[in-house]
């Protein structure tokens, strides 16, 4: 601390919760009791700068009745003690501590110094408040918007019976291929959505034909192939939710370009689409139906390889097939 000619210098922060002041950085200690520091405010030397709003100096701990103020002097050796609050818009946000191990005596320029010091602080203490403020905002605010999309699709899930817990299981597979074909991190969150989301569509399917037991016929057939449709026009007018259309929106397209609702071909069919039709087929022939027992794996496996090239990626395949279920 040359321009301050200090020994040793810390920051303690305001616990608004707790009404005391702690511990948060500091330089030049021998011992790491500092590190342990909480006081209440008006307690201490410390604890009077923040109540009182001024700069507290002491020539001498020793003569100090504090317990804080001994403990320093006896395994610090500190003598000369100057505690300024951290102020900022009108708010103590902490206080700036200085020791000496001599006796001291400040001029008004060293005090200046100080002061200004501080008052750097107290605004830089005050900016990375605002800015954890604002991302714990935003963190609360995505975990509600996913669980919103997870109850959405848990509610899919209960109208269609069959398919219950379905959405959960494709979408932790989904993430995990998604994974291992290299998207970005970045991208994975909107895969995640898709994925949770992917029979959003059905919404807007009438549940007699949803629900039908026996086979459905060619009109009600041209209705349900519209749930890619009834996907789109919903999830699109979503800020948020448009990056995630791709699996709502393309995952009855064929690599062939034999599927629906846009007859997409290869490559033109985006990759999470891709990746998700593969583990949708996989989820639909392990599961138990009213109407069949799920199959085991080997089967499952075989059905999958006999798509590839026709029905599905066959490089999505090639990696699903390597991966561990």
């Amino acid at each position: 601390f040359p321009q301050l000619y200090v020994d040793a210098a810390d920051i303690l922060l305001f616990n608004p919760y707790m009404q005391t002041l702690e511990y948060a950085v500091g330089r030049g200690f021998h011992t790491s009791a500092i590190q342990r520091t909480q006081v209440r405010l008006g307690e201490g030397c410390c604890g009077r700068a923040a109540v009182e709003r001024r700069p507290i100096f002491i020539h001498n701990l020793r003569e100090e009745s504090g317990v804080r103020s001994k403990q320093l002097s006896m395994e610090e050796s500190f003598v000369s003690y100057y505690a300024a609050p951290l102020i900022a818009k009108g708010q103590v946000n902490g206080v700036l501590e200085v020791f000496h191990r001599a006796p001291f005596a400040p001029d008004q320029e060293w005090l200046g110094f100080l002061e200004m010091l501080a008052g750097q602080a107290a605004i830089a203490i005050d900016s990375i408040g605002l800015f954890e403020g604002l991302q714990h905002a935003n963190t609360e605010l995505v975990q509600a918007y996913d669980a919103t999309i997870e109850g959405w699709s848990h509610a899919l899930d209960l109208r269609d019976k069959e398919t219950e817990g379905h959405s959960l299981r494709v979408t932790e597979m989904t993430v995990l291929m998604a994974i291992a074909m290299g998207i970005s991190k970045n991208e994975l969150i909107h895969v995640r959505r898709g994925a949770l989301l992917h029979d959003i569509g059905k919404m807007g399917v009438p549940d007699n034909i949803l629900l039908k037991v026996e086979p459905l016929t060619d009109e009600e057939w041209i209705i349900m192939r519209k749930h890619p449709v009834y996907a789109y026009e919903l999830l699109s007018h979503i800020a948020y939710l448009r990056p995630a259309l791709d699996i709502p929106y393309c995952h009855h397209e064929k690599w062939d370009g034999t599927g629906y609702p846009s007859g997409l071909k290869g490559e033109s069919i985006p990759l999470a689409a891709r990746i998700f039709a593969v583990v949708d087929v996989w989820d639909a022939m392990r599961s138990d139906r009213p109407y069949r027992k799920g199959w085991v794996e080997e089967k499952v496996r075989e059905h999958i390889k006999s798509l590839a090239g026709t029905h599905l990626d066959p490089k999505v395949v090639e990696v699903f097939l390597k991966m561990k279920w």
